[in-house]
């Protein structure tokens, strides 16, 4: 799954963009401002980011003009209320690869970002693998050991989740987050129904295991 990073501080559009971008297929990261998007985007694999243009900590252009002298090279969407011919033009001045002024069709906006990430050729594998066991992204096909699993659709999207992330302890909110809708109650135990089911079907050795108090994490077989 293609993994992007929106930044946005209106928190209500922030979660409609992201909600809009997770239907659309992708592994959504979403930061108020320029500080919270730096220490995400220091340690991803982003394909794309949209920026909106004025954060609480300042012009998102400063940080990707930034950026991009150190070859920071991201395709970036800025989000604006600045529809002036010159706002548009220093938007790509300073690094951005598309513009987009507020308001806009949340369709047209994943079609942007969806072209971005395509030009970028940066993602996920196709295939991802973890000792025997195999998920071919692309086909939606799962198998341990060489035997195909019939996974459903929400427990193929937290173990894609889970197996980008091999060897690191998930928290259940991180899960929530990423495969569920945002009006899903982080309290729930939905994920904890759905990884039961997974196990389940993966068979022993087990795979997915507990990590107290964090949440869980796919490493060697026990």
């Amino acid at each position: 799954m293609t993994r992007v990073m929106v930044v946005e501080d209106d928190e209500d559009l922030r979660v409609a963009v992201s909600a809009e971008l997770r239907a659309a297929g992708l592994d959504v990261d979403a930061a108020p401002d320029i500080a919270g998007a730096d220490a995400q985007l220091n340690s991803g694999d982003h394909a794309c980011v949209v920026f909106d243009r004025m954060l609480p900590d300042g012009d998102a252009i400063g940080y990707v003009h930034r950026r991009r002298q150190q070859g920071w090279s991201v395709p970036v969407l800025f989000l604006t209320a600045r529809d002036a011919l010159a706002d548009r033009v220093a938007g790509f001045e300073h690094g951005g690869d598309d513009y987009l002024v507020k308001p806009f069709a949340m369709a047209e906006l994943a079609a942007r970002v969806m072209t971005l990430c395509r030009r970028s050729g940066v993602g996920r594998p196709s295939v991802l693998r973890h000792a025997d066991l195999e998920m071919d992204c692309a086909r939606r096909e799962v198998r341990r050991a060489g035997v195909l699993l019939t996974l459903s659709v929400k427990e193929f999207a937290v173990l894609e989740y889970l197996l980008a992330r091999a060897e690191t302890a998930v928290p259940r909110a991180d899960i929530i987050e990423h495969c569920w809708d945002e009006v899903t109650d982080p309290t729930s135990n939905v994920v904890d129904v759905v990884i039961k089911r997974v196990r389940r079907k993966l068979r022993e050795p087990e795979l997915i295991h507990t990590v107290r108090g964090r949440g869980y994490r796919l490493g060697a077989p026990s």
